[in-house]
């Protein structure tokens, strides 16, 4: 889960025209990928064209790109391409990375020590589209406050920060995924997060959402969404929604905790 970080009039628009992804101040996004952008996640794959680099240029890629603020308070636009073969990081042996890589195992936590003597768990994935190993730090990772208007216990938060799947009192079960472009996987194709902010709820919807790891959607199941993700869904409503593009964003509302 993520909250927009980003304003669209943060994109670097002439950029983004260059690698034929906008047009006459026109973004040429899905909705989804948008999202994602704005959210500080990386899109799903493109085709990019144009690219200069280091004195290199390439006339056609794929690969999925991201936004970072840099050091200047600026947004620059990162591109993510396709590996010709996975570095495998120093904290996975042979073994572990074999079993990512094929899809034997959909993520593993470890923790690490960085420069300073610190120690973190981190999440560790791999992108099949760009063959790459994706890194979180879970202490990083944002769980929601609530689903479809339930909220989440202490331990639900502790297992979705850690990868792990949640089921919900109305049949939705869920998990945090670095590799997918919103950022969370489900049995079902939408639900209604909502974050605590500031003392207020910030909500977002998910639609189109992928299937849990090595399942397949049951199409009958996928789309039978429950009263409390409509009930959310009113409850956005109710909150004077800010829509744009086709995604929703609401801005912080004071209610009351749980």
């Amino acid at each position: 889960m993520n909250l927009i970080y980003y304003k669209e009039s943060d994109l670097p628009l002439k950029e983004l025209e260059t690698m034929g992804l906008a047009s006459d101040g026109q973004l040429l996004i899905n909705v989804n990928d948008l999202k994602a952008l704005l959210s500080g996640r990386r899109t799903g794959l493109m085709h990019l064209e144009n690219l200069e680099a280091e004195n290199i240029k390439i006339k056609a890629i794929d690969a999925k790109i991201s936004l970072q603020t840099n050091a200047k308070g600026k947004t620059d636009l990162l591109i993510h391409p396709i590996y010709r073969k996975p570095a495998t990081p120093d904290f996975l042996d042979e073994t572990e990375a074999a079993q990512l890589e094929k899809g034997e195992i959909e993520n593993l936590l470890r923790v690490t020590t960085d420069n300073k003597g610190n120690k973190k768990e981190i999440l560790v994935e791999y992108d099949q589209e760009t063959r790459e190993f994706i890194v979180s730090d879970t202490a990083k990772i944002m769980a929601p406050d609530m689903i479809n208007g339930e909220y989440l216990t202490p331990a639900q938060i502790e297992r979705y920060r850690k990868g792990k799947e949640i089921t919900l009192a109305d049949g939705t079960k869920l998990n945090y995924s670095g590799t997918d472009v919103n950022g969370v996987r489900s049995n079902k194709i939408a639900l209604v997060a909502s974050i605590l902010v500031d003392g207020g709820l910030s909500f977002m919807v998910y639609q189109g959402l992928n299937a849990m790891f090595g399942t397949k959607h049951d199409p009958k199941e996928a789309e039978k969404l429950s009263p409390g993700y409509y009930n959310a869904l009113q409850d956005m409503e109710d909150e004077n929604p800010v829509v744009s593009n086709n995604h929703i964003r609401f801005d912080s509302k004071t209610r009351t905790g749980r």
